[in-house]
Protein backbone atom coordinates (compact mmCIF):
# COMPACT_ATOMS: atom_id res chain seq x y z
CA UNK A 1 0.00 0.00 0.00
CA UNK A 2 1.52 3.78 -1.09
CA UNK A 3 1.98 5.63 2.21
CA UNK A 4 3.76 8.57 0.83
CA UNK A 5 3.07 11.28 -2.07
CA UNK A 6 3.91 10.68 -5.49
CA UNK A 7 7.71 11.62 -6.05
CA UNK A 8 8.13 13.13 -9.75
CA UNK A 9 11.27 15.01 -9.88
CA UNK A 10 10.36 19.11 -10.32
CA UNK A 11 12.26 19.29 -13.65
CA UNK A 12 10.62 16.75 -15.13
CA UNK A 13 6.69 17.77 -14.45
CA UNK A 14 5.20 17.19 -17.62
CA UNK A 15 3.92 13.70 -18.67
CA UNK A 16 5.48 10.69 -20.34
CA UNK A 17 8.36 11.37 -22.90
CA UNK A 18 8.40 9.72 -26.52
CA UNK A 19 8.70 11.98 -29.22
CA UNK A 20 12.20 13.63 -28.63
CA UNK A 21 14.91 13.14 -31.26
CA UNK A 22 16.66 9.73 -31.42
CA UNK A 23 19.74 8.75 -29.80
CA UNK A 24 22.45 9.47 -31.42
CA UNK A 25 24.00 6.28 -31.17
CA UNK A 26 24.93 2.85 -33.20
CA UNK A 27 22.20 -0.04 -32.97
CA UNK A 28 23.25 -2.86 -30.66
CA UNK A 29 24.73 -5.72 -31.96
CA UNK A 30 22.87 -8.96 -31.03
CA UNK A 31 25.18 -12.06 -30.90
CA UNK A 32 23.35 -15.49 -30.15
CA UNK A 33 25.60 -17.98 -27.94
CA UNK A 34 25.20 -21.65 -27.39
CA UNK A 35 22.66 -22.09 -24.18
CA UNK A 36 23.96 -24.09 -21.42
CA UNK A 37 20.43 -25.34 -20.90
CA UNK A 38 18.78 -28.11 -22.64
CA UNK A 39 17.39 -28.63 -25.57
CA UNK A 40 14.06 -29.34 -24.85
CA UNK A 41 11.95 -29.03 -21.50
CA UNK A 42 13.73 -26.04 -19.96
CA UNK A 43 12.53 -22.90 -19.29
CA UNK A 44 12.23 -20.07 -16.87
CA UNK A 45 15.38 -18.47 -16.91
CA UNK A 46 16.91 -16.01 -14.68
CA UNK A 47 20.38 -13.79 -14.27
CA UNK A 48 22.40 -12.67 -11.66
CA UNK A 49 25.37 -10.45 -11.29
CA UNK A 50 27.91 -9.90 -8.95
CA UNK A 51 30.79 -7.96 -9.92
CA UNK A 52 32.22 -9.71 -12.68
CA UNK A 53 30.30 -12.97 -11.98
CA UNK A 54 27.57 -13.70 -14.40
CA UNK A 55 24.81 -16.71 -13.46
CA UNK A 56 21.96 -18.11 -15.54
CA UNK A 57 20.01 -20.32 -13.88
CA UNK A 58 16.80 -22.08 -14.78
CA UNK A 59 14.54 -25.13 -14.49
CA UNK A 60 14.68 -28.51 -16.59
CA UNK A 61 11.23 -30.39 -15.86
CA UNK A 62 11.05 -34.43 -16.81
CA UNK A 63 7.33 -36.03 -15.82
CA UNK A 64 6.63 -34.28 -12.15
CA UNK A 65 10.48 -33.98 -11.35
CA UNK A 66 12.00 -30.75 -11.64
CA UNK A 67 15.55 -29.31 -11.22
CA UNK A 68 17.33 -26.14 -10.51
CA UNK A 69 19.85 -25.85 -12.98
CA UNK A 70 22.40 -22.76 -13.32
CA UNK A 71 25.86 -21.98 -15.48
CA UNK A 72 28.38 -18.99 -15.69
CA UNK A 73 29.41 -16.49 -17.94
CA UNK A 74 32.72 -17.40 -19.25
CA UNK A 75 34.93 -15.93 -21.67
CA UNK A 76 33.66 -17.87 -24.68
CA UNK A 77 30.08 -18.36 -23.87
CA UNK A 78 28.11 -20.37 -20.87
CA UNK A 79 30.29 -23.13 -18.25
CA UNK A 80 28.92 -26.89 -18.12
CA UNK A 81 25.73 -26.64 -16.65
CA UNK A 82 25.55 -27.49 -12.66
CA UNK A 83 22.67 -29.29 -10.43
CA UNK A 84 21.23 -26.80 -7.00
CA UNK A 85 18.26 -28.59 -6.25
CA UNK A 86 15.82 -31.10 -7.19
CA UNK A 87 12.46 -32.66 -5.93
CA UNK A 88 9.24 -33.75 -7.65
CA UNK A 89 6.53 -31.31 -4.90
CA UNK A 90 7.94 -27.77 -6.22
CA UNK A 91 5.98 -24.90 -7.38
CA UNK A 92 6.25 -24.19 -10.93
CA UNK A 93 5.16 -20.92 -12.52
CA UNK A 94 5.67 -19.05 -15.69
CA UNK A 95 6.28 -16.03 -13.97
CA UNK A 96 7.73 -16.81 -10.37
CA UNK A 97 11.06 -18.47 -10.83
CA UNK A 98 13.78 -19.74 -8.77
CA UNK A 99 17.08 -17.97 -9.17
CA UNK A 100 21.22 -18.78 -8.19
CA UNK A 101 23.34 -16.06 -6.94
CA UNK A 102 26.93 -15.38 -5.77
CA UNK A 103 27.78 -13.58 -2.21
CA UNK A 104 31.26 -10.84 -2.72
CA UNK A 105 33.18 -14.09 -1.45
CA UNK A 106 31.93 -16.99 -4.54
CA UNK A 107 29.53 -18.52 -1.64
CA UNK A 108 26.18 -19.66 -3.93
CA UNK A 109 22.68 -19.60 -2.53
CA UNK A 110 20.05 -20.51 -4.59
CA UNK A 111 16.30 -19.81 -4.10
CA UNK A 112 12.92 -22.05 -5.13
CA UNK A 113 9.52 -23.10 -4.47
CA UNK A 114 8.15 -25.79 -2.72
CA UNK A 115 4.94 -26.79 -2.73
CA UNK A 116 3.07 -27.16 0.76
CA UNK A 117 -0.92 -27.77 -0.32
CA UNK A 118 -1.04 -27.91 -3.93
CA UNK A 119 -5.22 -28.00 -3.56
CA UNK A 120 -4.79 -24.17 -2.47
CA UNK A 121 -1.69 -23.13 -4.63
CA UNK A 122 0.18 -22.40 -1.19
CA UNK A 123 3.91 -23.10 -1.37
CA UNK A 124 7.36 -21.78 0.57
CA UNK A 125 10.62 -20.09 -0.20
CA UNK A 126 13.19 -22.43 0.12
CA UNK A 127 16.74 -21.24 0.15
CA UNK A 128 20.29 -23.00 0.08
CA UNK A 129 24.14 -22.45 0.03
CA UNK A 130 26.96 -23.84 -1.56
CA UNK A 131 30.17 -22.98 -0.68
CA UNK A 132 32.18 -25.15 -3.41
CA UNK A 133 30.90 -23.33 -6.61
CA UNK A 134 27.65 -25.64 -6.27
CA UNK A 135 29.02 -29.22 -5.99
CA UNK A 136 27.15 -29.82 -2.78
CA UNK A 137 24.40 -27.52 -1.41
CA UNK A 138 23.83 -27.28 2.29
CA UNK A 139 20.31 -27.99 4.18
CA UNK A 140 17.73 -25.80 2.58
CA UNK A 141 16.25 -23.14 5.09
CA UNK A 142 12.82 -21.15 4.89
CA UNK A 143 12.95 -17.19 5.21
CA UNK A 144 9.43 -17.01 6.51
CA UNK A 145 8.27 -18.24 9.36
CA UNK A 146 4.75 -17.79 9.56
CA UNK A 147 3.04 -21.39 9.34
CA UNK A 148 0.78 -20.53 6.94
CA UNK A 149 -0.41 -22.61 4.26
CA UNK A 150 -0.32 -19.75 1.71
CA UNK A 151 1.48 -17.93 -1.12
CA UNK A 152 5.27 -17.21 -0.87
CA UNK A 153 7.25 -16.44 -3.51
CA UNK A 154 8.59 -13.83 -6.41
CA UNK A 155 11.68 -13.85 -4.70
CA UNK A 156 14.46 -11.08 -6.08
CA UNK A 157 18.07 -11.93 -4.07
CA UNK A 158 20.69 -9.44 -3.90
CA UNK A 159 24.52 -9.13 -1.99
CA UNK A 160 25.14 -7.16 0.47
CA UNK A 161 28.29 -5.93 2.33
CA UNK A 162 29.63 -8.66 4.53
CA UNK A 163 29.08 -11.58 2.23
CA UNK A 164 25.30 -11.40 3.19
CA UNK A 165 22.59 -11.89 0.78
CA UNK A 166 19.03 -10.33 0.95
CA UNK A 167 15.65 -11.23 -0.45
CA UNK A 168 12.58 -9.51 -1.05
CA UNK A 169 9.43 -11.82 -1.48
CA UNK A 170 5.61 -11.40 -1.97
CA UNK A 171 3.91 -13.49 1.73
CA UNK A 172 0.42 -14.59 1.38
CA UNK A 173 0.53 -14.73 5.23
CA UNK A 174 -2.51 -12.34 6.25
CA UNK A 175 -4.46 -14.30 3.65
CA UNK A 176 -5.04 -17.31 6.09
CA UNK A 177 -7.95 -15.11 7.66
CA UNK A 178 -10.93 -15.14 5.36
CA UNK A 179 -11.29 -11.76 5.51
CA UNK A 180 -8.07 -10.83 4.87
CA UNK A 181 -7.11 -10.77 1.49
CA UNK A 182 -3.80 -8.65 1.49
CA UNK A 183 -0.69 -9.58 -0.28
CA UNK A 184 2.42 -8.37 1.22
CA UNK A 185 6.16 -7.57 0.70
CA UNK A 186 8.43 -8.89 3.05
CA UNK A 187 12.38 -9.16 3.37
CA UNK A 188 15.15 -10.81 5.01
CA UNK A 189 19.31 -10.84 5.00
CA UNK A 190 21.01 -13.96 5.65
CA UNK A 191 24.63 -14.21 6.17
CA UNK A 192 27.16 -16.92 4.34
CA UNK A 193 26.15 -19.40 7.01
CA UNK A 194 22.68 -19.25 6.64
CA UNK A 195 21.81 -17.94 9.65
CA UNK A 196 18.80 -14.69 9.33
CA UNK A 197 19.02 -11.69 10.86
CA UNK A 198 15.30 -10.87 10.57
CA UNK A 199 12.07 -10.49 9.10
CA UNK A 200 10.40 -6.97 7.71
CA UNK A 201 7.43 -6.48 6.15
CA UNK A 202 8.33 -3.67 3.34
CA UNK A 203 4.55 -3.17 2.37
CA UNK A 204 1.57 -4.26 3.93
CA UNK A 205 -0.64 -4.25 0.72
CA UNK A 206 0.06 -5.03 -2.83
CA UNK A 207 -0.39 -7.32 -5.98
CA UNK A 208 -0.81 -10.73 -5.75
CA UNK A 209 1.27 -12.03 -8.39
CA UNK A 210 3.73 -9.85 -9.93
CA UNK A 211 7.19 -10.13 -9.88
CA UNK A 212 9.35 -7.97 -7.12
CA UNK A 213 12.46 -6.65 -8.41
CA UNK A 214 15.66 -4.99 -6.68
CA UNK A 215 18.61 -3.34 -7.73
CA UNK A 216 22.26 -1.75 -5.63
CA UNK A 217 22.59 1.84 -6.00
CA UNK A 218 25.90 3.29 -4.11
CA UNK A 219 23.14 4.57 -1.50
CA UNK A 220 21.87 0.74 -0.86
CA UNK A 221 19.23 -1.62 -2.35
CA UNK A 222 16.05 -0.48 -3.76
CA UNK A 223 12.94 -3.10 -4.27
CA UNK A 224 10.17 -2.13 -7.61
CA UNK A 225 7.08 -4.05 -6.97
CA UNK A 226 3.13 -3.71 -8.34
CA UNK A 227 1.63 -1.98 -5.54
CA UNK A 228 -2.43 -1.96 -4.45
CA UNK A 229 -4.66 0.96 -3.25
CA UNK A 230 -8.08 0.17 -1.46
CA UNK A 231 -9.58 1.12 -5.27
CA UNK A 232 -7.55 -1.65 -7.02
CA UNK A 233 -5.26 1.00 -8.80
CA UNK A 234 -2.18 -1.23 -9.26
CA UNK A 235 0.84 1.08 -9.83
CA UNK A 236 4.37 0.58 -9.17
CA UNK A 237 6.09 1.71 -6.12
CA UNK A 238 9.76 1.35 -4.85
CA UNK A 239 10.95 1.23 -1.24
CA UNK A 240 14.26 1.48 -0.14
CA UNK A 241 16.67 0.22 2.44
CA UNK A 242 18.02 2.98 4.31
CA UNK A 243 19.93 2.55 7.88
CA UNK A 244 18.34 -1.40 8.17
CA UNK A 245 14.51 0.22 8.02
CA UNK A 246 12.93 -0.02 4.41
CA UNK A 247 11.01 3.55 3.43
CA UNK A 248 7.74 3.99 2.74
CA UNK A 249 6.05 2.60 -0.39
CA UNK A 250 6.48 5.45 -2.98
CA UNK A 251 4.60 5.70 -6.64
CA UNK A 252 7.23 5.83 -9.82
CA UNK A 253 4.51 7.47 -11.67
CA UNK A 254 0.65 7.99 -11.15
CA UNK A 255 -0.46 5.29 -13.95
CA UNK A 256 -3.96 5.21 -12.16
CA UNK A 257 -4.48 1.45 -13.78
CA UNK A 258 -7.60 0.34 -11.95
CA UNK A 259 -7.64 -3.64 -12.35
CA UNK A 260 -9.78 -6.40 -10.02
CA UNK A 261 -7.20 -8.90 -11.04
CA UNK A 262 -3.03 -8.94 -10.65
CA UNK A 263 -1.61 -8.85 -14.25
CA UNK A 264 1.15 -10.81 -13.37
CA UNK A 265 3.26 -8.45 -15.14
CA UNK A 266 6.21 -6.84 -12.69
CA UNK A 267 8.63 -4.37 -13.03
CA UNK A 268 12.16 -4.26 -13.68
CA UNK A 269 14.71 -2.12 -11.84
CA UNK A 270 18.66 -1.72 -12.17
CA UNK A 271 21.14 1.29 -10.74
CA UNK A 272 24.57 2.44 -11.23
CA UNK A 273 25.78 4.76 -7.94
CA UNK A 274 22.74 6.68 -7.55
CA UNK A 275 21.26 6.94 -11.24
CA UNK A 276 18.32 4.15 -11.28
CA UNK A 277 15.84 3.30 -13.88
CA UNK A 278 12.56 1.16 -13.49
CA UNK A 279 10.76 -0.10 -16.20
CA UNK A 280 7.21 -1.43 -15.81
CA UNK A 281 3.75 -2.67 -17.87
CA UNK A 282 0.38 -0.46 -17.90
CA UNK A 283 -3.02 -1.04 -19.61
CA UNK A 284 -5.05 1.72 -18.49
CA UNK A 285 -8.28 1.60 -20.46
CA UNK A 286 -6.88 -1.71 -21.69
CA UNK A 287 -4.08 -0.10 -23.87
CA UNK A 288 -0.92 -2.36 -23.49
CA UNK A 289 2.54 0.40 -22.75
CA UNK A 290 5.65 -0.31 -21.63
CA UNK A 291 7.01 2.59 -20.11
CA UNK A 292 10.76 3.39 -17.82
CA UNK A 293 11.52 6.14 -15.48
CA UNK A 294 14.67 7.30 -14.35
CA UNK A 295 16.11 8.99 -11.28
CA UNK A 296 19.10 10.72 -10.26
CA UNK A 297 18.73 10.68 -6.57
CA UNK A 298 18.91 6.94 -5.62
CA UNK A 299 15.61 6.68 -6.39
CA UNK A 300 13.87 9.07 -3.93
CA UNK A 301 12.23 10.96 -7.12
CA UNK A 302 11.20 10.17 -11.06
CA UNK A 303 11.56 11.90 -13.97
CA UNK A 304 8.44 11.60 -16.56
CA UNK A 305 8.04 8.00 -17.56
CA UNK A 306 9.46 6.91 -20.90
CA UNK A 307 7.53 5.24 -23.74
CA UNK A 308 8.89 2.03 -24.60
CA UNK A 309 7.34 0.47 -27.07
CA UNK A 310 6.14 1.55 -30.50
CA UNK A 311 2.67 0.42 -30.61
CA UNK A 312 1.33 -2.19 -28.36
CA UNK A 313 3.00 -3.86 -25.21
CA UNK A 314 2.53 -7.15 -23.63
CA UNK A 315 5.25 -5.88 -20.84
CA UNK A 316 7.38 -9.02 -19.41
CA UNK A 317 10.19 -5.71 -19.30
CA UNK A 318 13.71 -6.11 -18.50
CA UNK A 319 15.88 -2.99 -17.65
CA UNK A 320 19.65 -2.64 -17.53
CA UNK A 321 22.02 0.61 -16.99
CA UNK A 322 24.33 1.75 -19.45
CA UNK A 323 27.24 4.15 -19.27
CA UNK A 324 24.30 6.58 -20.94
CA UNK A 325 21.20 5.81 -20.11
CA UNK A 326 19.67 1.86 -20.26
CA UNK A 327 19.24 -0.95 -22.60
CA UNK A 328 15.44 -1.65 -22.22
CA UNK A 329 13.77 -5.05 -23.29
CA UNK A 330 10.14 -5.58 -23.13
CA UNK A 331 7.14 -8.09 -25.74
CA UNK A 332 5.80 -5.84 -28.62
CA UNK A 333 2.73 -6.84 -30.73
CA UNK A 334 3.73 -6.82 -34.72
CA UNK A 335 1.44 -7.63 -37.55
CA UNK A 336 -0.27 -10.36 -34.59
CA UNK A 337 2.90 -11.62 -33.45
CA UNK A 338 4.42 -11.55 -30.68
CA UNK A 339 8.78 -9.86 -30.73
CA UNK A 340 10.92 -9.55 -27.86
CA UNK A 341 11.83 -5.87 -28.71
CA UNK A 342 14.91 -4.09 -27.03
CA UNK A 343 16.10 -0.09 -27.27
CA UNK A 344 18.79 2.76 -25.93
CA UNK A 345 16.77 5.08 -23.69
CA UNK A 346 17.56 8.04 -21.43
CA UNK A 347 16.68 10.10 -19.02
CA UNK A 348 15.66 13.03 -21.41
CA UNK A 349 13.14 10.91 -23.51
CA UNK A 350 15.47 10.08 -26.46
CA UNK A 351 14.85 6.53 -27.82
CA UNK A 352 16.69 4.42 -29.98
CA UNK A 353 15.28 2.49 -33.37
CA UNK A 354 13.92 -0.86 -31.64
CA UNK A 355 15.49 -3.55 -32.44
CA UNK A 356 13.83 -7.42 -32.44
CA UNK A 357 15.89 -9.85 -30.51
CA UNK A 358 13.49 -12.86 -31.07
CA UNK A 359 10.05 -13.54 -32.35
CA UNK A 360 8.47 -15.45 -29.18
CA UNK A 361 5.17 -17.12 -28.07
CA UNK A 362 2.92 -14.60 -26.68
CA UNK A 363 1.17 -17.21 -24.48
CA UNK A 364 2.63 -17.48 -20.71
CA UNK A 365 5.36 -20.67 -21.83
CA UNK A 366 7.32 -17.93 -23.16
CA UNK A 367 7.80 -16.45 -19.60
CA UNK A 368 9.95 -13.02 -18.88
CA UNK A 369 12.92 -12.84 -20.31
CA UNK A 370 15.97 -11.55 -18.72
CA UNK A 371 18.66 -8.66 -19.33
CA UNK A 372 21.47 -8.12 -17.07
CA UNK A 373 24.69 -6.09 -17.79
CA UNK A 374 28.01 -7.80 -16.96
CA UNK A 375 31.44 -5.34 -17.42
CA UNK A 376 31.08 -4.38 -21.17
CA UNK A 377 28.35 -6.43 -22.21
CA UNK A 378 24.58 -6.83 -21.57
CA UNK A 379 23.53 -10.15 -21.29
CA UNK A 380 19.97 -12.15 -22.50
CA UNK A 381 18.20 -15.14 -21.84
CA UNK A 382 14.70 -16.23 -23.18
CA UNK A 383 12.19 -19.24 -23.68
CA UNK A 384 11.13 -20.59 -27.25
CA UNK A 385 8.57 -22.76 -27.48
CA UNK A 386 7.67 -24.87 -30.45
CA UNK A 387 5.44 -27.98 -30.47
CA UNK A 388 4.62 -28.04 -27.16
CA UNK A 389 8.90 -28.00 -25.96
CA UNK A 390 10.33 -25.06 -24.44
CA UNK A 391 14.35 -24.29 -24.78
CA UNK A 392 16.02 -21.59 -23.07
CA UNK A 393 17.97 -19.53 -25.47
CA UNK A 394 21.20 -16.65 -24.88
CA UNK A 395 22.40 -13.64 -27.02
CA UNK A 396 25.14 -11.28 -25.84
CA UNK A 397 25.29 -7.25 -26.61
CA UNK A 398 29.17 -6.37 -26.64
CA UNK A 399 30.00 -3.10 -25.83
CA UNK A 400 26.81 -1.51 -25.58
Amino acid sequence: MRTTALLIAAAALGGCSSSRAPIDKNQFTIQRIASPAAAGGSSEPQLTVTGDRAILSWVETTGASATLKFAERTGGGWSPPHQAAAGDDWFLSWADVPSVASLEDGTLVAQWLQSTDPHVEAYDVRLAFSYDEGRTWSHATTPHHDGTKTQHGFVSMFPLPANRIGLVWLDGRNTAVPENDNMTVRAATFDRDGRQAGETLVDDRVCDCCPTAVALTSDGPIAAFRDRSPKEVRDISVSRLVNGAWTPSASVHDDGWTIDACPINGPAVAARGRDVVVAWFTAKQDQGQAFAAFSRDGGRTFGAPVRLDDGSSLGRVAIAMLDEGAAAMWVEFVDGRAELKVRRVDSSGRRSPTQTVAGINRDRASGNARMARRGRELLLAWTETAGGNSAIKTAVIPRP
